[in-house]
């Protein structure tokens, strides 16, 4: 049981980010009821204001860079974002993030400069050459990406400015980039609902979900051999309720 201890309080330090980043994914791009549901996989939402308290996915999110939302699937193929030239006194920026939580690159102000280019974000399964017209390309250790772009507000009158910004962002398939027939589209997924009640009732049953969308790397196969001594992996269903009362306060 000491062992079982053990696991889970390291289960959930290393949980804990994937979890999370699949809560946040579930309240901007899966859940369409949500009061932070923002717009479809491979969409983007670009948003004309600030953040304020009642954006709650996020934590403290910038106040004077108002954000366009994008969370890719690449399961079927990679996805090209397109970003406009921008003047040289604004910031902005495109951070990409995995299903790990890693910013596995960026695009914008201080990393590409603000002159116009696509950029080709590829899924852990991809193999292939960077295509004609893609400035760079971008590697995902996922399938699923967060891709959460940053527009500079220089002042209160410049909203429409940062709106000419965020109309030039473009997100679409590799297929429709290049003109080519589209791949078949990947399974639906029947993801679970994300709750803060559900997530701290059943955090080991969001970890089994969590982690069907972030492959296994050489860096954290010794804690996925540990969770899966105590029934956690990717297509688990682990459930607190069927343990004893003993392995239950050890837990």
């Amino acid at each position: 049981m000491i062992e079982a201890k053990d696991i889970a309080e390291e289960g959930f330090i290393y949980g804990l980010p994937l979890v999370m980043n699949y809560a946040v994914m579930n309240e901007f791009a899966v859940d369409p009821k949500s009061s932070q549901f923002k717009a479809p996989f491979n969409k983007i939402d670009n948003l004309n204001h600030v953040a304020t308290y009642e954006d709650t996915a996020v934590v403290t999110p910038n106040s004077d860079t108002p954000y366009s939302i994008l969370w890719l699937d690449l399961r079927a193929e990679p996805m090209v974002i397109s970003v406009p030239a921008v003047e040289k006194e604004r910031y902005y920026s495109v951070q990409l993030i995995d299903g790990n939580t890693y910013n596995f690159g960026y695009i914008g102000s201080r990393a590409t400069g603000n002159v116009p280019g696509s950029y080709l974000v590829v899924g852990p399964d991809w193999k292939g050459e960077k295509p004609a017209g893609i400035s760079q390309v971008f590697s995902s250790t996922t399938p699923f990406v967060f891709a959460n772009f940053r527009t500079q507000l220089i002042n209160a009158e410049d909203m429409p400015n940062v709106e000419k910004v965020q109309a030039g962002y473009k997100a679409q398939p590799l297929s429709a980039f290049l003109k080519q027939p589209a791949p078949p589209a990947a399974p639906t997924i029947d993801f679970l609902p994300a709750t803060t009640a559900g997530i701290k009732e059943n955090f080991f049953q969001y970890l089994d979900t969590a982690l069907q969308f972030v492959p296994e790397t050489p860096r954290d196969k010794e804690i996925r051999a540990k969770l899966a001594k105590i029934g956690i992996g990717p297509g688990k269903t682990f459930e607190l309720k069927d343990l004893s009362l003993e392995h239950k306060a050890e837990m």
